[in-house]
C-alpha cells in the first residue's frame, strides 16, 4: 500500500466514524508523524510505498483516533504559536485560543519594555560603569504544562530584550514532575532561554515579577464537556477545579499580589462563561483597569488586572 491509498482509506474510515471530523486532515497529519515526511512531500511522492513497519504503526494510530484519542496525543506533538511542542497525556494540548493571552501580554510587556528603557537612559554614567545590574523583565507562568505559554512569549522577547540589552527572565512552574520535565525538553529543542520548576502555583516562587500569566483549571466537576471530545483524554487535573471551576481562579487572583512588581498585571485564561465572575474576583480584591479580552470565537477568553501597590 502506498502513501496515497492508505491515506483515502483512512480518511474515509474517520469520516464514516465520525463525521463531524475532517478524516483527510487527520489520516495526513498521521502520515506524516509516521513517515517523518512533510505534507508537501507525501502529495509530490503519493506513490511511495509504506513499509511494514510504517503500516504498522499507522493502522495502529489509526485505531486510536478512530476511538477518539487527539492527534496531539497519538503523535506526541502540538503546535503553538509555531513552535512544534512535545505533548503528553500528562498535559493540556495547546490551543489556539490561548494564543489571545500570549498576544495581551506581549502588548502589555513592550509597554513594560519602554519603561525600562527609559529607566536605563536616566541611569547615570557612574552606576553604568560600576556594573550595576539593569532592571529586567521578569515573567512568571503557572500551571506551564507543555511550556507552550512562556515558550512563545520567550519567541517573541528574546530577540528584542536582547536588541535593547534588557535582561529577561521567564519561568514557568507546574507541580507535575514529569511535566516540567517535558517542559524543560521543550525548551531544549526551541533553543528558548525559559526556567522551569515544580511548583504548586506559588509555593517555591520567592521573588516577584512584571507578569504573572497562567491558563489554570476552570471547569466545574460536573460539566458535561468533560465526557466530550478531546477533554476525554486530558488530565482531570488540569482542567477541573473546585467552586464550580471558580477555585483555583480565585486562589491566583488572592495570591498574585505578593508576587507582582508595583504595576504589575495578572493575566488569566477562563471559560467563555466565566468572564463576569471572573471580573467580580479581580475587583473585589482591589485590583485595578481589570478587563477581558475576547478569543477569536468572540467569547470572553482572558481576564487581566494591575496591581498597584
Amino acid at each position: 500500500m502506498n502513501y496515497e491509498q492508505w491515506r483515502q482509506t483512512a480518511a474515509q474510515q474517520l469520516n464514516t466514524h465520525n463525521p463531524d471530523e475532517n478524516g483527510k486532515i487527520d489520516a495526513m497529519a498521521l502520515l506524516q508523524a509516521v513517515t517523518h515526511k512533510s505534507r508537501a512531500a507525501i502529495l509530490a511522492f503519493n506513490d511511495t510505498t509504506l513499509t511494514d513497519q510504517e503500516r504498522s504503526i499507522l493502522d495502529t494510530f489509526l485505531q486510536r483516533r478512530l476511538q477518539g484519542e487527539p492527534i496531539a496525543y497519538i503523535v506526541g506533538e502540538k503546535e503553538f504559536w509555531s513552535l512544534p511542542l512535545k505533548v503528553s497525556a500528562d498535559t493540556l494540548i495547546p490551543r489556539p485560543d490561548t494564543e489571545i493571552l500570549v498576544e495581551r501580554t506581549m502588548e502589555l510587556a513592550l509597554v513594560r519594555l519602554a519603561q525600562l528603557q527609559e529607566e536605563q537612559k536616566c541611569q547615570t554614567f557612574g552606576e553604568k560603569k560600576s556594573g550595576r545590574i539593569l532592571s529586567g523583565l521578569r515573567i512568571l507562568d503557572l500551571g506551564t504544562g507543555t511550556g507552550a505559554i512562556a515558550l512563545a512569549l520567550a519567541a517573541e522577547l528574546e530577540p528584542i530584550t536582547k536588541r535593547r540589552q534588557i535582561p529577561l527572565e521567564i519561568i514557568g512552574v507546574d507541580n507535575v514532575p514529569g511535566v516540567v520535565e517535558l517542559a524543560q525538553q521543550n525548551a531544549l529543542s526551541t533553543g528558548l532561554s525559559v526556567r522551569f520548576l515544580q511548583s504548586d502555583w506559588f509555593d517555591r516562587i520567592e521573588s516577584k515579577f512584571d507578569f504573572i500569566v497562567a491558563n489554570p483549571p476552570y471547569i466545574a466537576q460536573d460539566d458535561l464537556h468533560l465526557s466530550q471530545g478531546d477533554v476525554r483524554f486530558e488530565p482531570r487535573s488540569a482542567l477541573v477545579a473546585t467552586e464550580q471551576g471558580y477555585g483555583d481562579l480565585r486562589h491566583i487572583i488572592t495570591a498574585a499580589p505578593v508576587f507582582l512588581k508595583p504595576n504589575g498585571w495578572l493575566l488569566l485564561e477562563h471559560g467563555w462563561q466565566q468572564g463576569e465572575k471572573v471580573r467580580s474576583i479581580f475587583q473585589k480584591n482591589l485590583w485595578y483597569d481589570v478587563a477581558t479580552i475576547f478569543d477569536y470565537g468572540g467569547n470572553e477568553r482572558v481576564t487581566l488586572g494591575r496591581w498597584k501597590r
